[in-house]
């Protein structure tokens, strides 16, 4: 493991050797959270995921960065050995964005979420991160103001996310509300509406839609060339094979009310929500989360492929699209 560059950062950011390495070269990197470890399938399958999930970027011309923490400090790329032992260590806990200087300062391990992934790219100059879902506004948020943590990190870390959408247990059409005032771009790959995570549509239409991933990685590199301080979201739909059919969603969806009358709240409540659709889909639904997860890391793997070649494009034509960005 080699440490990252004091000169960089003033806290301690742990390099794998092969991450170390692509930095060194210039290589395409994609973030990858380490709560889908801990947090996700149980032992073994959540170890033989990962490895998958590493793969699909790997197969998609990048290196993958696993990140965790551990004993003070932030693991930027996960050896197989890390992989094996948090997936192996139980009652690792789950760590956002606002919980990392604490469990940075205690010296323990935690497993990185979405927020606190992207917010540690930007800080290890890692440009591309794929996750299976995105966190959102929360169903009935009017009143309780649960919106995920996740979108506040979008439009303070320059990251380009890469995900199957958004959970259906979500208010998407808030969500999406959210994501365009506060000027995050999206665009869809392979779909012309926003996906739902399980589901391949949601009923939203999406704002745009490219197929094309030199043309995603140009609308990456415009968004922050012209001042773009937030992330720039790409979703692209489960595959159609591994798909749940919405009604079977929403029908789990219906029943949320009686979680609310026995108190059931917040996180509380999804990982209830997220736990009576895969009993109602007899264990489809953690299927289509694998599904998901090895899909959206494969295409962040091409993006940031696609990304590297455009700006090393950029170089040798005497212009550099990051110039006064970092």
């Amino acid at each position: 493991m080699i440490p990252f560059r004091p000169e960089l950062s003033d806290y301690p950011l742990v390099f794998s050797d092969e991450v170390a390495e692509a930095i060194a070269s210039g290589a395409p990197i994609v973030a990858l959270e380490s709560n889908v470890i801990t947090h996700g399938l149980p032992y073994p399958h959540n170890a033989a995921t990962a490895r998958k999930v590493e793969q699909a970027v790997r197969d998609g011309g990048a290196v993958p960065a696993t990140i965790g923490i551990e004993d003070g400090s932030i693991l930027v790329g996960m050896t197989d050995e890390d992989i094996e032992r948090f997936a192996s260590t139980p009652g690792i806990p789950k760590v956002s964005s606002r919980d990392l200087p604490i469990v940075l300062a205690r010296g323990g391990k935690g497993a990185t979420t979405v927020a606190s992934s992207v917010a540690i790219a930007e800080l290890a100059g890692i440009a591309f991160f794929a996750s299976a879902g995105i966190g959102g506004v929360h169903r009935g948020a009017q009143t309780t103001m649960d919106i995920s943590s996740d979108l506040i990190q979008f439009t303070r870390s320059k990251v380009a996310v890469i995900c199957a959408g958004a959970k259906s247990i979500l208010d998407l059409g808030l969500t999406m509300e959210f994501l365009e005032t506060r000027c995050v771009p999206l665009v869809t790959y392979g779909c012309d509406e926003f996906p739902a995570f399980y589901c391949r549509t949601s009923g939203i239409r999406s704002p745009h839609r490219i197929d094309d991933e030199r043309s995603i990685a140009r609308a990456v590199d415009a968004h922050w060339s012209l001042g773009g301080r937030g992330s720039f979201l790409i979703a692209t739909p489960i595959a159609q094979q591994d798909a749940i059919d919405n009604e079977e969603v929403d029908t789990v969806i219906a029943h949320a009310a009686a979680a609310e009358r026995e108190g059931v709240r917040g996180n509380a409540l999804t990982k209830y929500m997220m736990r009576a659709v895969d009993q109602a889909t007899e264990g489809r639904a953690a299927l289509a989360n694998a599904s998901v997860l090895i899909s959206t890391a494969a295409l962040a793997g091409r993006l940031a492929t696609a990304h590297t070649r455009l700006y090393s494009e950029d170089l040798f034509a005497g212009t550099d699209p990051w110039d006064g960005q970092r």
